[in-house]
């Protein structure tokens, strides 16, 4: 299908009962509350919306843009290019996101919507690369698996805008 992302990381059948895990804990931990997730496009789009058809609390669903990478490379700096189209003051946010290696744009994700005044601020990430984490102080309330540090492709992560269609978590090995 596509060239230098030949080896399977996490198979079809292994994402699909990590979301259905994430979605029943989730669940639990929000029973009773009203639940604002908010993906992180456009990597998270696959993953979100597989999680909340396993969410059996009330959601609202909004999505935003965050850019910080280039190509395989961080910038370091988060630039919002969409942001969500209401107030989360008062809410229980989940921010979801696809993968979470350097931190710096879900440490400040987290910070934006606390300054927002939302009554709670959570992330859930399909996968951790913990290897890579430059903000040591970010804490990943729900994580699907974590993942060695290799430049991983599918189930909506991509390299330069291609391969987020690839149903499985593949390792890139181009470049």
């Amino acid at each position: 299908m596509y060239e230098h992302c030949d080896k399977v990381l996490v198979s079809k059948e292994e994402l699909a009962e990590m979301v259905k895990k994430l979605g029943k804990k989730i669940s639990e931990d929000y029973a009773g509350k009203e639940l604002v997730v908010i993906g992180v496009l456009r990597g998270a789009f696959i993953f979100m919306a597989d999680l909340v058809r396993e969410l059996t609390v009330p959601v609202k669903l909004d999505f935003l843009v965050a850019k910080s990478y280039s190509g395989t490379t961080t910038t370091g700096e988060v630039k919002i290019l969409k942001d969500i189209d209401f107030s989360v003051e008062g809410k229980h946010v989940l921010i979801v996101e696809d993968i979470i290696d350097t931190g710096i744009t879900l440490g400040y994700l987290k910070k934006l919507f606390a300054l927002r005044n939302a009554a709670s601020v959570a992330v859930c990430t399909a996968f951790d690369k913990p290897d890579r984490r430059l903000n040591e102080g970010l804490e990943v309330d729900y994580c699907g698996m974590t993942v060695p540090n290799e430049f991983v492709v599918g189930y909506g992560l991509d390299y330069n805008d291609y391969m987020r269609n690839i149903p499985e978590l593949r390792i890139y090995d181009g470049e």
